[in-house]
């Protein structure tokens, strides 16, 4: 199987959308660092030096339809935990504003933000996302007032259907490991291979899609994934 790095037309001729998961295990003060790889990783594969939109899905924030019609939040529980939360959002989003006023990013965007996290969020950045993209799971039809505030606040509502738990840890050992369709990367307890050994945890997974705009054919699209091994020493 062959791998194409690059975009065979003008960079000028594409739409580039990059989506970025934070993982729940990985810690809030790497989240800036996570960005910065990610985005270095699409556009060094893409051979471009800008995309066209940039959403981030935080951990921990999911959007519910029901809670939004019945007059809820439309994200998810909020709790004791919502402020520290959103302050590390916050902290995360300057190196997201940061991209987009160097010009390596053109739109922004935020993944699951119901109405009432929105109205906590947008007073506290001057750089505001241009993009809300929701997970309405079973509902087809998006909640009238979440509708309702984004057209009030200029942010383009869009719709998506990727897994809320992308990349589970023991997926990734699993892919990564020494089983019959394992990559033979780690070394399990009894295994006989070199490879190696210690706790594997997901930081982060990217999407991205590049799509021709006059034919609306996507050309080029994939996923990178990072995570952390506790103990790199090779299995002897």
């Amino acid at each position: 199987m062959f791998h194409f790095r690059g975009l065979s037309e003008e960079r000028s001729q594409y739409d580039i959308t990059v989506k970025l998961f934070l993982l729940p295990q990985a810690s809030f003060h790497h989240w800036r660092q996570h960005l910065q790889e990610a985005i270095a990783a699409v556009l060094d594969e893409l051979e471009v030096e800008s995309i066209d939109l940039l959403i981030v899905s935080f951990p921990g924030i999911s959007f519910e339809a029901s809670s939004e019609e019945s007059g809820g939040c439309g994200s998810n529980k909020i709790d004791a935990t919502e402020p520290e939360l959103l302050d590390f959002i916050l902290d995360a989003w300057q190196e997201v504003s940061l991209l987009q006023s160097k010009g390596t990013v053109g739109k922004i965007g935020l993944a699951e933000f119901g109405r009432e996290r929105l109205q906590k969020f947008l007073p506290r950045t001057a750089h505001r996302p241009a993009v809300d993209q929701i997970n309405v799971r079973d509902c087809h039809v998006l909640p009238q007032r979440m509708m309702s505030f984004a057209k009030e606040e200029q942010i383009e509502l869009l719709t998506h259907n990727d897994c809320t738990n992308i990349l589970p840890q023991g997926t990734l050992r699993d892919i990564l490991g020494d089983g019959e369709h394992g990559a033979g990367v780690l070394a399990g307890p009894d295994s006989k291979i070199k490879g190696l050994t210690g706790d594997v945890t997901p930081q982060w997974v990217v999407k991205y899609t590049a799509v021709i705009r006059d034919r609306g054919v996507i050309e080029n699209k994939g996923y990178f994934a990072s995570a952390d091994l506790s103990d790199e020493s090779p299995r002897l």
